[in-house]
């Protein structure tokens, strides 16, 4: 029985940790209902010269050889003075896209836009250096981001620049779009996360005064806040969400525009998928460890804002507590069949599936704002909100490897999301030269786990001498489906 009582305290443990976040969530959710939308900021009159700002943007970018021209045609198209524009290329490459960039910058040049191509040797603290070398030499007192995936619209600049009047400000970030949002069903489970990071997330902190995060791109920074905050740092793999803390500890407001949309392109392939996946969930985990005493010892902030801002560095870590719940659900069946005096743990345990109710509305509040309501889109909402949750779960592996390297200080290299340019179905992918050609270890454990689950919805039949338990069959149907999603799509995408 001292096997089966571990188990029982460490799925307890995690079915706590989880409802605690769905807690969060369903706070987040009512602060983005009650979130006001007057805005009584003042703003920079753009159309009085005396009152426009210096304004750079920085483009870091790294071997993009399909987004580089798309990208620097869209920055050219910026609408804003150019007597107060500087654009800065923050070139990093080592292949043959150092060229061409350089080519097309100095036919920039040429048509009379301020625009530079820097280039470092060494890759010295990767997009964080790119970012702090371009700092040293920049003209603007705000300081404009886009990753190379990304194609702000002409207006931008106008929309967001206006809000640094209030001195406080040191930061203005935007919602991202999704130029390819229904290319495939990864590409629309990732818009549906992030959808609700963008929405109920992002308002839901912001609207009461919650630390929020610069999302590493389509955000404008206040120069002086950089500087103030201590510059950006290497030392994680999502500098964006390490700079942000540090910047709101130190008092600067941040201020979400969830009308200002920035389109971009989602990874379209399920191992860039895993890059992005893997570094933001390790990063989180990182400046959870980095951030963790700042946040509590910081006099500057209100209890319930160090809550939202641990759990808001813990979102990673939930995949661990998800992985382990999955895990030990199927010991769990048989422990609830083998020893009936334990059945009243299990009718309390019941309790937890509101976690996944609460999960359920509040993402269905985002996707109703984006699709609208009625019978026809909240049956599209179902479907959607399972094969999201199932997929989810089957990244679970994948990204509680990350978390844990996070925590236990392992170091890894910044590796980037390969883009591709490609929106249509049959748009052909497989020649892009950046996508990795090897099959991760942690692939054959998720198939693994795909038979596992598999074993799992077999044991519903079989459990007990009552004809079987199913409490846990729609469960182990979606773990199952979810890891071999991940499992094939990982093994298809290398033919």
């Amino acid at each position: 029985m001292y096997i089966e009582a571990v188990i029982i305290v460490i799925y307890t443990i995690a079915l706590l940790l989880i409802f605690m976040y769905a807690l969060a969530q369903l706070n987040l959710l009512f602060n983005y209902l009650s979130a006001k939308k007057n805005d009584s900021d003042p703003k920079f009159d753009l159309s009085n010269p005396n009152e426009v700002p210096y304004v750079t943007i920085q483009l870091p970018v790294y071997n993009e050889m399909y987004v580089m021209e798309r990208l620097l045609d869209n920055i050219a198209k910026i609408d804003y003075p150019k007597n107060k524009l500087e654009i800065q290329v923050l070139d990093d490459s080592t292949d043959e896209t150092v060229i061409s960039t350089k080519a097309q910058v100095e036919a920039l040049q040429a048509t009379g836009l301020d625009i530079q191509h820097i280039t470092r040797t060494i890759r010295t603290g990767f997009k964080a250096g790119a970012l702090k070398e371009g700092l040293e030499t920049a003209k603007g007192e705000f300081i404009a981001i886009f990753d190379s995936d990304f194609l702000p619209q002409k207006d931008w600049l106008k929309s967001t620049v206006p809000h640094f009047k209030n001195k406080e400000v040191g930061v203005v970030q935007t919602r991202w779009g999704h130029i390819n949002r229904n290319y495939s069903v990864l590409t629309r489970i990732q818009a549906f996360a992030l959808d609700a990071h963008f929405t109920l997330e992002q308002v839901g902190r912001n609207s009461k005064g919650h630390f929020i995060n610069f999302n590493g791109t389509a955000g404008i920074w206040r120069k002086a806040c950089i500087i103030d905050a201590g510059n950006w740092e290497g030392d994680t793999l999502t500098e964006d969400l390490d700079l942000s803390y540090r910047a709101q500890l130190k008092n600067w407001k941040f201020k979400y525009l969830e009308d200002v949309e920035t389109p971009a392109e989602l990874p379209i392939v399920i191992s860039a998928a895993r890059s992005q996946q893997f570094r933001w969930n390790k990063g989180g985990a990182e400046n959870f460890k980095k951030m963790l005493w700042r946040v509590l010892k910081s006099k500057n902030i209100s209890a319930k804002t160090k809550v939202h801002g641990l759990l808001h560095l813990l979102n990673s870590t939930m995949f661990l507590s998800i992985l382990v719940v999955a895990i030990l659900s199927i010991p769990m069946l048989y422990i609830k069949n083998e020893y009936a005096h334990l059945k009243p743990y299990f009718y309390v345990m019941s309790f937890f599936v509101t976690s996944t109710v609460i999960f359920f509305i509040c993402y269905w509040i985002m996707y109703r704002k984006i699709y609208g309501g009625g019978i026809k889109n909240f049956m599209g909402y179902i479907g959607m909100f399972f094969v999201f949750f199932s997929i989810a779960m089957g990244f679970s592996l994948h990204n509680s490897i990350a978390v844990l390297e996070g925590h236990l200080g392992k170091k890894s290299e910044f590796v980037r999301t390969p883009k591709f340019n490609i929106s249509k179905y049959k748009d052909n992918w497989k020649n892009n030269k950046y996508i990795k050609k090897t099959i991760s270890a942690h692939v054959i454990i998720e198939g693994l786990l795909m038979t596992y689950f598999g074993f799992g919805m077999y044991s519903a039949f079989v459990v007990g001498d009552q004809g079987g338990d199913f409490g846990l069959f729609p469960f182990h149907l979606m773990l199952c489906v979810g890891f071999g999603y991940v499992f094939f799509k990982s093994l298809l995408s290398k033919v």
